[in-house]
């Protein structure tokens, strides 16, 4: 069977490959195949599933909107589905924090709403040019892609990935070199090269490209950078957000206020497809209907995402429980590295460890997966090891995956030491 399905499924298939088992269901944080094999999940639908698989709350949320034949699909009709989430939105998420953003649904996936964020940056400037950064991933469509460093994404469609300055990410060069200042250098000077932008977009963790995180310093600089050039500050919160780093929005402790944000991945809350444009009144210079999707009124996901933020959002308990989970884990990950060659990536629950060698990262993934254990890689060369369970995974499960991991690699890379091949 598994030759006849491989024969039928396009090559670009990816996933299936590294973990090749057929699997049946989901409960919480684990995967079950067909023959009832359980695998520890620190993949997590690559960050769409921050409340773990099959969440029950959000689960009954939206089996009784089933029952009840709720709209499916709506357009950007008025729904009650639709109302129910913005208005669990704007009390839990948005006024809280004194944020006055509109939304827009532009579709169902993070390229989506990175395509309508730079539409939009676009028509109110009325420039061409966007800043994105190294590293940075953003999406596989056109415009998306355009912003996306890693070559191998881009591919046969470089010629049209146009509009788009690539500028350096915060230590790219090094701690002891300032990156925000090479781009204000630039854009201050006339023959700087850089053509005024309509925006800079950035993730504060770079989620595939390796778990860098953005500086507080940095970030603020390359705020300031935005408002003096007329730019709009767009930050991608689709791989970060939804509480990933403990905050909801990435860029809570950063005393930054973005006047874009990109959501998608966790936005539903139960791995519905979904996405959401958050944009600050005045720039909210669409014509009806100037962007649009089919899509872009998935009921089911409004159920489940006003379920979820309703039921761990209202409060602060839930983010406390993330920020502790995540200090567990890179003190887990600290300590490991201390003695080792090995450096320990990124913050919140989207951390890993930067073993330095793609070859025995791949190797490390490949035995984890033997173990019953789903881990990815990320960075550059796909030299990190990177860990994204959910957020409401159980402490105990949290450090047995993550002990658990640290054991395989110890392993795999002693046996390369001992492996004759390796001499």
């Amino acid at each position: 069977m598994d030759q006849v399905l491989n024969c039928a499924e396009s090559e670009v298939r990816s996933y299936c490959r590294s973990y090749p088992a057929t699997f049946s269901a989901a409960r919480g944080s684990h995967l079950v195949t067909e023959e009832g094999g359980q695998y520890l999940d620190f993949l997590s639908g690559c960050g769409s599933l921050n409340y773990g698989h099959n969440n029950p709350i959000l689960k009954s949320a939206l089996l009784k909107y089933l029952a009840a034949d709720g709209i499916t699909l709506g357009l950007d009709l008025k729904t009650t589905a639709k109302n129910a989430f913005m208005e669990a939105f704007a009390k839990r998420v948005l006024v809280p924090r004194s944020l006055s953003y509109r939304m827009q649904f532009p579709g169902p996936t993070g390229a989506n709403a990175v395509e309508a964020a730079i539409k939009l940056a676009r028509k109110v400037t009325g420039r061409t040019n966007v800043i994105a950064f190294t590293n940075g991933f953003h999406g596989c469509s056109l415009g998306a892609l355009a912003l996306t460093a890693n070559s191998y994404n881009r591919g046969s469609s470089a010629p049209l990935l146009t509009g788009v300055h690539r500028a350096l990410y915060d230590g790219y060069l090094g701690p002891d070199i300032d990156t925000a200042d090479i781009l204000r250098r630039q854009l201050d000077d006339p023959s700087g090269g850089v053509d005024k932008p309509a925006a800079i977009i950035l993730e504060i963790v770079q989620g595939e490209g390796g778990l860098n995180v953005a500086s507080r310093g940095w970030l603020q600089k390359i705020a300031a950078i935005a408002t003096e050039h007329g730019a709009l500050l767009i930050v991608d919160e689709i791989q970060a957000g939804c509480g990933r780093l403990g905050r909801f929005f990435s860029f809570e402790d950063y005393d930054v206020v973005p006047d874009i944000v990109t959501m998608a991945k966790s936005a539903s809350g139960f791995g519905l497809p979904m996405s959401l444009v958050l944009l600050k009144p005045h720039l909210d210079v669409w014509q009806p209907g100037e962007h649009n999707g089919t899509f872009r009124g998935n009921n089911h996901a409004f159920v489940t995402a006003a379920a979820a933020i309703e039921h761990y959002w209202g409060e602060d308990a839930f983010e406390s429980e993330v920020r502790r989970k995540s200090r567990l884990l890179l003190d887990l990950l600290t300590d490991y590295c201390d003695n080792r060659p090995f450096q320990p990536k990124g913050t919140g629950l989207m951390q890993g460890i930067d073993v330095k060698d793609p070859v025995l990262a791949a190797r490390v993934k490949v035995e984890a997966y033997q173990q019953r254990l789903i881990v990815e890689l990320c960075g550059p060369f796909d030299e990190v090891i990177k860990l994204m369970p959910p957020l409401t995974i159980l402490e105990s499960e949290l450090i047995a995956g993550t002990k658990q991991l640290l054991s395989i690699i110890d392993d795999v890379a002693d046996a390369a030491i001992c492996s004759p091949q390796s001499r």
